[in-house]
């Protein structure tokens, strides 16, 4: 399955990313690396938000992920959430239709 975690974000977030960027990036590439996450990025014009999408059994790793980011525990994401996104068209697609 494919999980969705969207990540609202403080006001000047691009600048106020800097200090965390390293690790958060280095903590991003590790869940890639474990076949969690498979993109993410921040939205952007304007920069104000994030997605990451996570391929699993459970929304639970796009949870734990979310809970120990660098970004969010710096308190520069507001608020994040979860969804369960069926892909049914692409090569990686969940369901296969």
């Amino acid at each position: 399955m494919h999980y969705l975690l969207y990540y609202e974000v403080v006001e000047g977030y691009e600048e106020r990313r800097l200090p965390f960027r390293a690790a958060h990036l280095a903590y991003g590439r590790a869940a890639v690396e474990r076949g969690e996450l498979v993109l993410g990025g921040a939205l952007a014009d304007p920069v104000d938000g994030a997605m990451l999408l996570f391929r699993g059994d459970s929304p639970r790793i796009a949870e734990a992920f979310a809970e120990a980011d660098p970004y969010v525990k710096a308190g520069l994401v507001t608020k994040w959430r979860v969804r369960e996104w069926t892909t049914v068209v692409g090569a990686d697609a969940a369901v296969q239709l």
